[in-house]
Formats: structure tokens, sequence, C-alpha cells
């Protein structure tokens, strides 16, 4: 993964998004330690999930595990060369003087041709954004 690339991505998406990313966090499986994931989201409804791609545990994103089994619409990531395998970089905008989440933006590599954007945004107020991103 080129972190310094996705970064730099997710910081300026957010740039232009009005909520700037200030603190970055790379996922990796909580069991086996990979970092490739198949990731599924729905940004309306703030929700993401990562499954690791070698022992294909499943890993909700942040505060997903507490609102996803409620959604009904999760769209699976895709790249546009057809790659559905990601290495995943989550970023955060804090409220000012604050370290609550009022922003997260979900930044994907594809691990097939090496492409990186934001795929999914939303408004946040999770208070900790260290904790938060920990449990990307």
């Amino acid at each position: 993964m080129d972190q310094k690339k996705l970064e730099q991505e997710i910081v300026q998406y957010s740039k232009d998004n009005g909520y700037l990313a200030e603190h970055f966090a790379v996922a990796s499986c909580d069991h086996c330690g990979h970092q490739r994931f198949n990731v599924s989201f729905n940004a309306d409804e703030g929700v993401a999930a990562r499954t690791c791609s070698s022992c294909e545990s499943e890993h909700a994103i942040g505060d997903s595990d507490e609102y996803i089994e409620d959604v009904e619409d999760l769209v699976r990531a895709q790249c546009r060369c057809g790659g559905k395998e990601f290495e995943v970089m989550g970023g955060v905008a804090l409220y000012a003087s604050s370290v609550a989440v009022r922003w997260f933006y979900l930044g994907l590599e594809c691990a097939k041709c090496g492409s990186s954007a934001v795929y999914g945004d939303w408004k946040h107020a999770y208070d900790g954004y260290a904790e938060f991103l920990e449990r990307l």
C-alpha cells in the first residue's frame, strides 16, 4: 500500500468536503494481520464493514457494529478495473478543540491495479477519534 498516496487522496477529498481529515489509520485483520479486504458500506447510513481476504474474518469499521444489522442496502466496493480487494485507510476530521470525530472518510487502494480513492464519507459524532480509528 502506498500509504502516503492514499492519505493525500483523503486529505484532498476532505478539503473539498470542508472538513479536513487530520488523523488516519490503516486496517489490518484482528485475527491474522492481513491487510487486504472486501469492503461493503452504505454512506447514507454511515456504516461499513470489511472481510479479510485471507481468513474471511468480518470486521465492522468504526462504530458500524452498532448499526449495520439495521441497514439493508450495503454496496460492495469495486474498483473501476473490476478489483474487489482493497487495502483500507480511514481518516477523520474533528470538531474544533475536541477529540470527537466530526466526519469520517473511507479510503481504499485497489490490490489489483493500485488506484486509490475515497469511496465513502459521512458525518459522525463519536467521542474519541483514537478509539474510533483503532476500530478501523
